[in-house]
């Protein structure tokens, strides 16, 4: 007997919800960590004094401020508020409702590109480790030693982040027989468990623990010396404080930053010419301080006005995205709720990786069970006014009511499925981040130039060829229709209101239109402030001297499949080094006298 067939080309505009399929199973509540150290920025005196002041307390900050604070003063400003008691971060249920969430209180601030791409950018202490699917993997041996780290002392930091929020993943049917698929589609050889990156395919590790709680770079702070530490939440840094004299280099020495009820504060290096500012806002954060702060493109920073300290043509230069592009992949069996576990490293160029979940879009029933609420879709929902099948113009508050209305009376079966994914390595494709105004809660406006290297569109093709083989392999026969052809998949896909960019007829036809028409984000957006143009090997701001800008925005190429794990090595591997490194100055200093 032919298995029902429920995905008609009505249907398959419905199925928005690829991001709340990375939620995960029952909540946990977790009480808040006792940090005697943090506080509202409210809270803070009109003028302070510190050895280091670390702006941005996120996946990068956390774990620096942590280490500096074990032998200096250290002053961590995280523009947002804390992850804990907060089950939109804590619990994986409510993933996609903090990515669909825009309001200013949301642990996620989102942007849409220039190129169409809806995105986000974290606004919490721990950064994007509150917002994002978990997968945690290092990057390759090749990665560390090209970025001129110290492998084994890479490897010391990444134990040290790992030892508080990093877990092995159990694995269920559907991850398992992905996991198989890839094998069959020559994505080989199997490496099993491993935070490791090696080519072929493997299960990463997750910064969801076992009960289903995120674990974040915030939990690193259990490291810091509460007396060495002061942690000030809703703190907007404004700009960086430089001390201009002719003829001599800008000296960072201070921030300004305004608490939530808008009163401005300022806070300053203790004497000592080794105390220094860190930046880690991230790669939409630092750069956009660095503009705002006079550090920048001459001729873009006078057009608002802002007086320039030292002409930087490539701040906000070299932003790059990880394209990613998916498949939806119905299942007539039931799937679990998994997050990205698997992940196919292979050698075109391209990442293949998976999520299932047979209750995302899934409408909670009412106390009585007679009433079903509408379905909220996450990121992409109509509710956030991102559907793609309703014209931007037409975007009434009717009109996506209507849409919503529509999609909530559908069958929960057409929800039932999983996504295989492919994100391309690198990429080569960059572009470039400019200021909008002078406000630094407003985003910046950024532009990723996706495909505009052909080698990633080549790569992403290679990849979308070895998903149809994963997709068409004995492995995953439980978990798709026969009837339904890849090109349908694609067709169904193609549909999908993922993105703000046009559509094309012969996106099943032409994997290169699909790749270009579908593609998406997978927050993993680096650039702005790259090693070698806009700091040095030690991730000093060129031309300034007492600046760092240490997070993702340094990197020329995205670490691994995840970056996560790397950033938060990166915070504890610089923390270590700055701070032996003054410890031996000032000792031999010392013996010297």
């Amino acid at each position: 007997m032919a298995p029902d067939k429920p995905f008609g080309r009505t249907t398959v505009l419905i199925c928005t919800g690829f991001f709340a399929l990375l939620c995960c199973c029952s909540p946990q509540a977790r009480a808040a960590n006792n940090y005697t150290f943090a506080r509202d920025a409210g809270q803070a005196a009109p003028v302070s004094y510190y050895d280091y002041i670390i702006v941005g307390g996120g996946t990068a900050g956390c774990p620096l401020a942590a280490t500096l604070s074990q032998r200096f003063r250290v002053l961590l400003l995280e523009r947002g508020g804390s992850p804990y008691g907060d089950e939109r971060v804590e619990n994986m249920t409510h993933f996609e409702r903090t990515l669909s969430d825009s309001s200013p209180g949301s642990p996620a601030q989102r942007f849409v590109s220039e190129d169409g791409v809806i995105n986000s950018r974290p606004r919490v202490l721990g950064g994007g480790s509150c917002i994002n699917a978990g997968f945690y993997t290092r990057a390759s041996d090749d990665y560390v030693r090209e970025a001129g780290w110290d492998i084994g002392a890479a490897k010391q930091a990444y134990r040290w982040v790992e030892d508080v929020v990093a877990f092995q993943p159990e694995l269920g049917p559907w991850q398992a027989a992905l996991q198989r698929g890839l094998m069959e589609a020559g994505v080989a050889p199997d490496n099993g468990f491993t935070f490791d990156h090696i080519d072929g395919t493997k299960v990463g590790g997750s910064i969801f623990d076992a009960e289903g709680r995120r674990h974040t770079a915030a939990d690193l702070l259990r490291y810091a010396r509460p007396d060495g530490l002061d942690l000030l939440l809703r703190a907007r840094v404004a700009k960086i404080l430089f001390n201009v004299r002719a003829g001599r280099r800008p000296v960072a020495h201070g921030v300004v930053f305004h608490d939530s009820e808008g009163r401005m504060h300022k806070a300053y290096l203790n004497a000592g010419r080794r105390n220094e500012i860190v930046l880690s806002a991230g790669a939409m954060g630092s750069p956009q301080l660095l503009m705002l702060s006079g550090v920048g493109p001459a001729d873009h920073l006078r057009s608002f006005g802002i007086t320039l300290v030292l002409n930087q043509p490539a701040v906000g230069q070299g932003m790059a995205d990880n394209p990613m592009n998916a498949v939806y992949v119905p299942s007539p069996s039931p799937v679990e709720v998994s997050l990205i576990q698997v992940v196919g490293i292979t050698r075109l160029g391209s990442y293949i990786e998976g999520a299932s979940g047979s209750n995302w879009a899934l409408r909670p029933r009412s106390a009585s069970g007679n009433h079903r609420p509408p379905r909220n879709f996450g990121m992409f929902s109509p509710q956030t006014g991102q559907l793609a099948t309703v014209p931007p113009k037409q975007r009434t508050p009717e009109a996506i009511a209507r849409a919503t209305e529509a999609m909530s009376q559908l069958d929960d079966s057409v929800f039932r499925g999983g996504f295989i994914l492919e994100k391309v390595l690198g990429p080569l494709s960059t572009g470039h981040l400019e200021l909008r105004n002078l406000n630094p809660d407003d985003n910046p406006a950024v532009t990723f130039n996706y495909f505009s290297h052909p080698e990633d569109l080549r790569r992403c093709v290679d990849g979308l060829t070895v998903i149809e083989r994963v997709i068409q392999s004995k492995a995953l026969e439980n978990f798709t229709y026969p009837y339904l052809s890849v090109e349908d998949m694609l067709n169904m896909t193609a549909d999908f209101p993922v993105n703000m960019r046009a559509r094309h007829d012969n996106d099943s036809r032409s994997l290169e239109q699909f790749c270009k028409d579908t593609v998406m984000t997978i927050w993993h957006y680096h650039g702005g402030c790259q090693v070698g143009r806009v700091v040095d090997a030690e991730y000093r701001v060129l031309g300034v001297d007492a600046l760092r800008v240490i997070d993702g925005s340094t990197f020329n190429a995205s670490p691994g499949t995840n970056p996560q794990a790397t950033v938060m090595m990166l915070g504890r591997y610089m923390g270590v080094k700055i701070q032996n490194e003054r410890l031996h100055a000032e000792g031999l200093a010392r013996r010297k006298l």
